[in-house]
């Protein structure tokens, strides 16, 4: 759902539709559509209105009830509305029967998100990832959005009247096409893993910096490294991934990942698709897990993102809880959320306040990763001593005489460097 480039054409008019469940009240329902509204914008599109119903269970046919459908249909029609968009997946059978009563085109909110993900998507791991997902998403459906693969680059051809003979035809081709995509991210993968035997030869700690779409996860990488990621106020800014090299306070160098923001009722074929991506969060020596902490529903948002860490095998993985945006705050941190991570940092990646805390929390976390040394070294063995400064975390140090004594912790992979001056080992 692209905004038209033309002046002559509109940009896509959009309706919303939530449903109140037993499971979830009315204001979760309001919050969760007013983050489908943004996610709508930021595909493209113009939010006209929004309905709701409260049901006790899903309609089979029509998701919500025919009347209440017929109802909406109305509204759209006198308000020229393109599309309408309902918060939670729908079955094939669901959407042909809601097309039929809306007489526009029918979306949930897994499509919307698709959509999203392939115009953002810039690098050709981040294409094909999320061309398995679409392709996915799509063999279901095929019956219903059938167009021949042949006409994919623009034109548009009629819906219905095709031989079955050609459905299977097309529904082949996909899945040969789905199994070429997923033979050539299996070799992304091993691409990874050997980037991450060189990256555990040199011994520097991977922290992943995790959180919901739009907690500010660019925005802090680039405020810790001078990266030039992209960091919008939008959701979903960065599906690609973005490794810095971090050097510590303590002289420890880190390496920093931004990963793919996550979202609630994340589409479980996007994250099996963007599994390669994920990996870097899985293999983490830390996760830094940014949270907005500005935002009404920064609980909620913290526990979508904890879904999808247990989903990707990700949920033991020692966590630094990062509330960022402190800068927007009217008041203090909420007493809940305080209460629940107190050992949490408190920043504004925008402006930089807490940054200097934070570093230090950080050679903290990472600080089990060195072995720790006392050293004594000759004073004439300049070199010697200079190494000692460049990779080592000094604890202590004292020169006396001829020589200078360290106590200091450094990268196990350096212990035979140091080996010689090795006074005790703790």
């Amino acid at each position: 759902m692209k905004a038209l480039a033309t002046s002559s054409r509109r940009t896509e008019r959009v309706f919303l539709v939530g449903v109140e469940l037993k499971s979830n009240d009315a204001a979760t329902v309001r919050e969760s559509l007013a983050e489908l509204g943004e996610l709508a914008a930021t595909a493209g599109g113009e939010v006209i209105g929004d309905g709701t119903q409260k049901m006790v269970s899903l309609n089979a046919a029509t998701f919500i009830g025919k009347g209440k459908a017929e109802e909406f249909s109305k509204f759209c029609k006198e308000n020229d509305v393109d599309t309408v968009i309902f918060d939670d997946e729908l079955s094939p059978a669901q959407t042909r029967n809601l097309e039929k009563i809306f007489g526009c085109k029918i979306m949930d909110r897994t499509a919307l998100i698709l959509d999203i993900f392939g115009q953002r998507a810039r690098t050709r791991e981040g294409k094909l990832q999320i061309e398995l997902a679409q392709l996915e998403y799509l063999l279901p459906r095929l019956t219903r959005f059938w167009t021949h693969l042949s006409r994919q680059r623009g034109s548009t051809g009629s819906i219905g009247g095709e031989g079955e003979s050609q459905l299977e035809s097309d529904r082949r081709k996909i899945q040969e096409r789905i199994d070429k995509i997923s033979s050539e991210l299996d070799t992304v993968r091993r691409q990874r893993e050997t980037q991450r035997v060189g990256r555990q030869r040199s011994n520097w700690p991977l922290a992943s910096i995790v959180g919901y779409t739009n907690a500010g996860k660019s925005t802090l990488l680039n405020q810790l490294t001078g990266a030039a990621v992209l960091a919008e106020d939008k959701l979903f800014a960065t599906l690609d991934p973005t490794t810095r090299r971090l050097k510590l306070p303590t002289n420890q160098n880190v390496l920093l990942t931004d990963t793919v923001g996550f979202i609630k009722k994340l589409p479980h074929g996007l994250v099996e698709a963007f599994k390669a991506t994920l990996e870097e969060v899985v293999q983490a020596d830390l996760l830094l897990h940014v949270v907005d902490i500005s935002h009404p529903q920064a609980g909620e948002q913290i526990a979508a993102v904890n879904t999808v860490l247990a989903e990707i095998g990700a949920a033991e993985k020692p966590v630094l809880m990062v509330f960022n945006k402190i800068d927007r705050l009217t008041g203090g941190l909420p007493g809940v959320l305080r209460e629940k991570f107190p050992n949490a940092v408190a920043i504004s990646a925008m402006t930089g306040e807490g940054i200097v805390p934070l570093l230090a929390e950080l050679g903290t976390q990472l600080r089990p990763i060195r072995e720790f040394l006392d050293l004594r070294v000759p004073q004439e063995k300049a070199a010697v001593i200079a190494r000692v400064h460049a990779v080592g975390q000094i604890v202590a140090s004292r020169y006396t005489g001829r020589t200078a004594r360290f106590k200091v912790r450094i990268p196990p992979h350096l212990h035979a460097e140091f080996a010689a001056f090795i006074v005790n080992q703790a």
